[in-house]
């Protein structure tokens, strides 16, 4: 437990119906009350109860502010410390005066995600739960919201300690044959310690296998809307987006840098970028657009590829699906509301039927089928749901592998007959490299750079 007093605002900072600041530590309850009024005394207030008073100045006994004050007592509470959560009046002149006076008492400024770091280190959650928190305040799609609260909820710490659980049965049989080589415990023979790898390496592939689709539901696809001049490409970030973010018009080379915009298409997080036209032009300022349209192309998950269907293909489009064979993409067939004279038999030697979507931008026909393109290619025509735990941290990812191979080399040993001492030292490493998912034996450098991601008052 700390020993000293913090306090942050925990809501977004700006005008809004009610701000909350909250207060954790063994002197939350005391430094509130000091500058609370009320009629009823905090240090007597009972756990998890709400009670209407003013903030005050205690020198002038001044009304600064009218607030609603929670207190929480530990271990009941988020950080199981005692904690107080004072609630104002959500403009930015209310808040900063009930946090100064509130920093004039014993009480510091919390550090970003301390609240949650103090969660962690007091034992309320492990770290593979706490780095879930960030993922459930950036969920940019209701999946995305869904898989990071399972994990808030213990979803994968539940199923990695399972795994644990299993290695560390291992190294008690393991132990006990090497301690009593006399006794033949349950038979312990290479034949056990490779059947127990193999259970647990399987489990380790069943989580990888979520991997990919859990960092797309984490970070999104990154997507690259691109084509030539005037093909609809803003027309198309503005639909998806369901507002104008682009200029649209009917003069070539209107967008001159890449635009960004978050949208959602079945559940799955898109970060559009609609890029300048590519084409050879004169003008410099398009000239570094095109540049840039280049780069974002390079650097995408996703390629739309936006075609005029009423035009034949343009020699700069042959040039640039060329550069792009063998990438991601979905070719968008626009403008189909026009007579077509786009030749299909050409374009069916660079993408098979299913990449290519027919659609009218500016008659809002064929967005659903974009959707499903979409989630066919990531996802197989779904993302997975019930139960299923979902692995999107690199870092645990990273540790995910690293345990697979250790026990890989475990196997390896057991089929070539090494003495089992030796093969103690991999199964040992396992249990190890799945334990810092959890948060065991994790540097405090780890620790501080993981919580420095939060916001503050989380």
């Amino acid at each position: 437990m700390y020993s000293d007093t913090i306090a942050a605002i925990s809501t977004a900072v700006g005008e809004g119906g009610i701000a909350i600041i909250r207060v954790s530590g063994p002197d939350s309850i005391k430094e509130v009350e000091n500058i609370f009024k009320s009629k009823i005394r905090l240090s007597e207030a009972a756990s998890h109860t709400v009670h209407y008073g003013h903030i005050i100045d205690p020198r002038t006994k001044e009304n600064l502010e009218e607030v609603l004050v929670t207190v929480m007592r530990a271990p009941r509470s988020f950080t199981t410390e005692d904690v107080v959560e004072i609630s104002a009046h959500g403009g930015v002149i209310s808040v900063k005066r009930v946090m100064d006076i509130l920093l004039q008492q014993q009480v510091r400024l919390a550090e970003p995600g301390e609240f949650t770091k103090r969660a962690f280190l007091n034992g309320r959650i492990d770290l593979s739960q706490a780095e879930a928190v960030i993922d459930l305040i950036r969920s940019k799609s209701d999946r995305a919201f869904s898989v990071a609260l399972k994990q808030v909820e213990g979803t994968l710490s539940r199923k990695i300690k399972d795994l644990r659980h299993t290695l560390v049965e291992t190294l008690a049989h393991i132990e006990v044959n090497i301690d009593y080589p006399e006794h033949d415990v349950e038979s312990l023979t290479a034949d056990f310690i490779k059947d127990k790898s193999r259970l647990v390496m399987d489990e380790i592939d069943k989580l990888l296998k979520t991997a990919e689709e859990g960092k797309i539901l984490r970070e999104g696809i990154t997507t690259a809307i691109v084509g030539r001049p005037n093909v609809g490409k803003s027309s198309l970030l503005n639909t998806l987006a369901h507002d104008n973010k682009a200029i649209v018009t009917d003069i070539p080379g209107t967008t001159r840098d890449v635009i960004e915009e978050f949208v959602t298409i079945n559940n799955i997080p898109l970060k559009l970028l609609d890029t300048a036209g590519i084409r050879e032009t004169m003008d410099v300022v398009e000239q570094i657009g095109v540049e840039r349209s280049k780069h974002a192309v390079n650097e995408a998950d996703l390629i739309l590829l936006v075609l005029n269907a009423s035009e034949p293909l343009h020699p700069d489009e042959l040039e640039l699906m060329e550069q792009i064979r063998g990438r991601q993409c979905i070719v968008i067939m626009n403008k189909m509301d026009l007579p077509t004279q786009l030749d299909m038999e050409i374009l069916h030697r660079y993408y098979p039927p299913e990449l290519i979507v027919p659609m009218s931008v500016i008659e809002q026909e064929g967005i659903d089928k974009l959707e499903e393109a979409i989630s066919n290619l990531f996802f197989s025509g779904r993302i997975e749901g019930g139960d299923l735990t979902y692995v999107s941290n690199v870092r645990h990812i990273a540790l995910l592998k690293k345990a697979k191979a250790s026990l890989e080399d475990a196997y390896e040993a057991a089929e070539q007959l090494i003495p089992i001492d030796m093969i103690q030292i991999d199964v040992r490493l396992a249990w190890e490299q799945l334990g810092e998912i959890l948060g065991e034996a994790v540097g405090d450098s780890l620790i501080d750079q993981i919580f420095s991601q939060f916001c503050l008052g989380k």
